[in-house]
């Protein structure tokens, strides 16, 4: 049996598995099941946080032979086709490489054709902000008047491309970044499935580095394992992405609170000796000013933060004037770019 990246072989194939997505979860479960749902929606959100796996999953509960609902079977062919892959009526498109309006045009042929053997027939459109705008005007009659055994559901990363004509005609949802702590909780369940050990620091800076992408995360959790020899553990993982010396970026930022130049050049040449990936140590000092700043108007936070000892946090808002938080803010922004 050929090996399954973590990515393909932990997707969701009903709603109750999905991580992060709780409000979207929460109006497609309540339209599936009191059959109210849209004939064409529009997933929105940032790459990895599940747009084309809620469209599947939207696909799997109107084509379950054992009816319309949020909870498919998973047994009947329909859904165990879905799942594999190779059900007719589902047409999955990626419009990055499809742009051509005569590609759009063959495509909407097959709108008035009844599904083969499904309930509805289901056009999936991924990226579809890269349609040009001869092949948006032909989807747009269609959406106009779709027939009723058709179903919609475009996924897209930037939806200001996406003429208003055709944004009107959807039932738009947005899929948010996930957070962090959540990815952690989720790569430490597929870890103790898959029976190999880790470090509670490696996987936390796994989590960090997804930057809201669960897709993201899980391919770096295959690297960390092809890297690993059974046991991921933090120093491993951390040489891998990257992050080596960040654990002094508080103690960095604390010595130019303090005026203490030479304290933080000898910071950052300690840290210049382990020859990090420079553009994720200025993302970790991003994340750190920007803790600080949230605590010093609500502490609370703190209980959803990972990435830092707590105490520097806490001592770093006391000593720190926020027009001077803002100014270093604003040097880190530099930098990045």
């Amino acid at each position: 049996m050929s090996h399954k990246v973590l990515a393909r072989k932990w997707r969701p194939t009903q709603f109750s598995e999905l991580v992060g997505q709780e409000q979207i979860t929460k109006t497609l479960v309540n339209s599936l099941d009191r059959g109210t749902f849209h004939h064409a929606y529009l997933f929105t959100g940032t790459r990895g946080v599940g747009k084309t796996t809620v469209a599947r999953l939207v696909a799997l509960s109107l084509n379950c032979e054992r009816g319309i609902s949020s909870t498919p079977c998973r047994e009947c062919s329909a859904c165990i086709n879905l799942v594999d892959g190779r059900f007719v009526d589902l047409l999955e498109v990626d419009a990055a490489s499809r742009t051509r309006v005569d590609d759009t045009r063959e495509l909407l042929e097959n709108v008035s054709y009844l599904p083969s053997v499904g309930r509805y027939k289901v056009f999936l459109i991924d990226e579809v902000h890269m349609l040009s705008n001869h092949s948006f005007n032909a989807l747009l009659k269609t959406l106009e008047e779709p027939p009723p055994h058709a179903i919609f559901l475009l996924a897209t990363t930037d939806p200001q491309k996406i003429p208003a004509t055709v944004l009107s005609r959807c039932l738009r949802l947005h899929l948010k970044d996930i957070e962090t702590g959540v990815i952690e909780q989720q790569l430490s369940k597929i870890l103790l499935n898959e029976g190999i050990k880790f470090e509670k620091e490696a996987i936390r800076d796994i989590s960090f580095a997804g930057k809201g992408s669960l897709r993201d995360a899980l391919t770096l959790l295959d690297q960390s394992i092809a890297h690993a020899d059974g046991f991921i553990k933090a120093k491993e993982v951390t040489e891998m992405l990257g992050f080596q010396g960040t654990s002094v970026l508080p103690k960095i930022l604390e010595c130019c609170v303090d005026n203490n130049a030479s304290g933080a050049i000898d910071l950052v040449s300690e840290m210049a000796a382990e020859k990090p990936d420079w553009l994720s140590v200025i993302g970790k000092m991003q994340n750190l000013i920007h803790l600080v700043a949230v605590v010093q108007v609500d502490e609370k936070i703190l209980d959803y933060s990972y990435d830092f000892d707590h105490r520097d946090i806490k001592s770093l808002a006391e000593k720190i004037h926020p027009e001077f938080l803002q100014l270093v803010y604003q040097f880190t922004l530099s930098g990045y770019r």
